[in-house]
């Protein structure tokens, strides 16, 4: 069974669309939402679908705590503002029947119609051909590799690419082709130039060994409730996790008894 964990912070506008797209899947496997201290509605709206857990924000950290939680022995990391396609669990099934794979993540396609989204999106392609890739392309790894690499190291940035690194020194990894929908709204709102500037000083910082507090004020946090505006804005001089630019209305929890039982119907 796969275990899919979203970690969130102040969500509420893209956490709905991710579950139910997510929940409408086929295959076995569970959903746990682990909240950064959210204060917004993104608990109540998460609780209608899924489990959901609470701990201090932090990526890694709320990762980790989600790990703890899981039931499966696959582990698939999913962004609140990533759309998974309807048959990216398969997709993953399938491939770890090859026991020599380890884990991996899916091509992703920046969303939007501007430039710079299908630039990011080429880019990231390529980027992957070097063994590069991060948190938004939904990594995947067996659970007992997850635990034999010592899972997220509690970084306040790039807990993905290290964890991504070390996976690709374990062994054999595979980007699956089934694409990922991830929100553009980072260099929509900030511009592409502003956006690739600001990374190549974050993993500047990262390869040189610069002390993550150092990361973590040049690069604060940035997530805020969604309310009153539909959708999360930027703060200056950061960019935004969870993007929040799609909204729908949360159904109620009958999506989770659905999922129970078909769970339980494929196992």
């Amino acid at each position: 069974m796969v275990s899919v964990i979203i970690p969130t912070l102040n969500e509420e506008t893209s956490l709905p669309q991710a579950l139910e797209m997510l929940l409408a899947a086929p295959g076995s496997f569970e959903v746990i939402v682990v909240d950064g201290q959210s204060t917004d509605s993104t608990r109540e709206i998460a609780r209608r679908y899924c489990r959901v857990f609470n701990c201090p924000p932090g990526r890694a950290r709320q990762m980790n705590r989600g790990v703890e939680q899981a039931r499966g022995d696959v582990l698939l990391f999913l962004h609140a503002d990533t759309l998974l396609p309807a048959g990216a669990i398969r997709s993953i099934e399938n491939a770890l029947a090859n026991p020599r794979i380890l884990g991996g993540n899916f091509d992703i396609v920046y969303e939007g119609r501007r430039l710079a989204s299908r630039i990011f999106t080429i880019i990231n392609r390529w980027r992957r051909r070097c063994g590069i890739f991060y948190g938004d392309s939904g990594i995947f790894v067996r659970r007992e590799v997850f635990r034999a690499l010592g899972g997220f190291r509690p970084l306040p940035l790039m807990e993905d690419y290290d964890f991504a690194r070390r996976l690709e020194k374990a062994g054999k990894t595979i980007c699956l082709q089934d694409s990922l929908r991830v929100s553009a709204r980072r260099w929509e709102e900030h511009g592409l130039l502003r956006t690739m500037a600001a990374w190549f000083v974050i993993h500047l910082s990262y390869y040189f060994g610069i002390p993550h507090r150092f990361w973590a004020r040049f690069y604060p946090p940035i997530r805020r409730p969604c309310s009153p505006k539909p959708g999360c804005s930027l703060l200056r001089g950061g960019l935004h996790h969870g993007f929040g630019s799609r909204q729908i209305d949360a159904r109620p929890d009958a999506h989770h008894e659905r999922h129970d039982s078909r769970q339980l119907q494929e196992r």
